[in-house]
């Protein structure tokens, strides 16, 4: 068995009153309130470790598939490709889609699309949208990983949620756990460190991030546990954490033109990730560095995949536009499908500066040749899909 030691999550014992929600009666509330133990993070900024030889093997031929990837996605679609920005937001939602299907909150491929669009109604398409453009925050902040920048993807990735301006962009100031109760610590599986460690610890854990001597797969899964082991904020703290872990990989240079579907391999073995965190706590990160390297290998494999999938679609209908003049707008929208496969007259004029006019010329030319289909039956509002591409994403049922 492999074993990587770490030094344990010490506790801190304290006394819990459980106050009244208006749903819970006297007789539980007595029982949530007595002792609990909150976590003392470790410090970690200088930690040493020592690898086992299989361990590091598995380390470094993730890696390997990690850049391997990475040069894919550039060999494949080139810096000067227009499919290049698309493929990798499409890369982007699958892993921002699957970090937020870690915690339960899960969008059909057809309201988050619309939610782009700003057309949707479901609350959960906007938070997982939301989780994008923390990634897309985590990405551009990746230069400087400080605290101020994971106070930013945190006030991103939450602000489309009801009352987030109580605590978007700031630590906590209140005691958080994972666990079933609302109304109490007691029984929970990770009670977070008081309030009052928080800058401290967190502040260790950027010295730790800014280490230039670990090989970068393992420095991301250990900064990811040791952040999800302080909780900073009152909410989106796994999802601000994996998106660390991206930022810390293309801070490192190991994955620079697109984004590796990581979480989509975490989410592969929830429950698995979910132990290791805690036998992280406990002082062995070996389950953990294992749980990202097998994630990492199916990243690299399954977003290939995906590039290899897309190119062809895209390729498939640009056959379908043969003998449509080169200079048609329809041209122009063709690479955007692959990243928005649901799109407006708006969002044409927005994204690509077409006239409204120009706009619905290549959506009726883009139906003629049915790489788009108009399927809301609205004389306004409409929305048109490829449905090609729409299936490429998993879930045709949606449209």
């Amino acid at each position: 068995m492999l074993t990587l030691s770490v030094p344990p999550t010490a506790r801190e014992r304290h006394h819990w009153h459980a106050q009244g929600d208006g749903m819970t009666g006297r007789r539980r509330l007595t029982a949530a309130s007595g002792p609990y133990e909150s976590a003392l993070p470790a410090r970690i900024a200088d930690l040493e470790l020592t690898l086992p030889p299989a361990l590091a093997a598995d380390i470094e031929e993730a890696t390997a598939a990690l850049s391997r990837f990475d040069d894919y996605a550039r060999m494949s679609l080139g810096p000067a490709s227009t499919t290049l920005g698309p493929m990798s937001s499409i890369l982007l939602r699958t892993e921002s889609a699957s970090s937020s299907q870690i915690e339960q909150l899960t969008a059909g491929a057809r309201q988050l699309a619309l939610a782009e669009l700003e057309q949707t109604t479901s609350q959960n398409a906007r938070i997982v949208m939301g989780n994008v453009r923390a990634m897309e925050a985590a990405l551009d902040l990746a230069e400087k990983l400080d605290q101020e920048a994971i106070l930013a993807m945190q006030r991103i990735l939450v602000e489309e949620q009801p009352a987030s301006e109580r605590y978007a962009g700031r630590y906590r100031d209140s005691l958080v756990w994972v666990g079933t109760s609302a109304v109490s610590p007691i029984g929970a599986s990770h009670i977070a460190p008081q309030a009052k460690y928080i800058g401290p610890a967190m502040a260790d854990l950027v010295r730790f991030m800014d280490r230039l001597d670990l090989p970068t797969l393992l420095q991301a899964a250990l900064a990811h546990a040791q952040f999800e082991t302080i909780h900073p904020f009152e909410n989106g703290n796994g999802r601000t954490g994996r998106a660390l872990v991206h930022a810390l990989l293309k801070a490192r240079g190991l994955v620079t033109t697109t984004t590796a579907p990581l979480s989509a391999g975490l989410l592969k073995q929830t429950s698995t990730y979910y132990r290791a965190l805690t036998t992280y706590r406990e002082g062995e990160a070996a389950p953990l560095v294992t749980c990202f390297t097998e994630a990492a290998l199916f990243a690299a494999s399954s977003g290939t995949q995906l590039v290899d999938d897309l190119s062809a679609e895209l390729e498939a209908s640009a056959q379908a536009m043969q003998g449509l003049r080169r200079q048609a707008s329809a041209w122009k929208v063709l690479p955007h499908l692959v990243a928005h496969p649901v799109i407006n007259a708006a969002f044409l004029e927005r994204r690509l500066g077409l006239n409204q006019v120009a706009a619905q010329r290549a959506l009726s030319q883009l139906v003629d040749r049915r790489v788009l289909e108009e399927r809301s039956g609205l004389k306004r509002n409409r929305v048109w899909s490829s449905p090609v591409v729409w299936c490429m994403s998993g879930d045709p049922s949606s449209v």
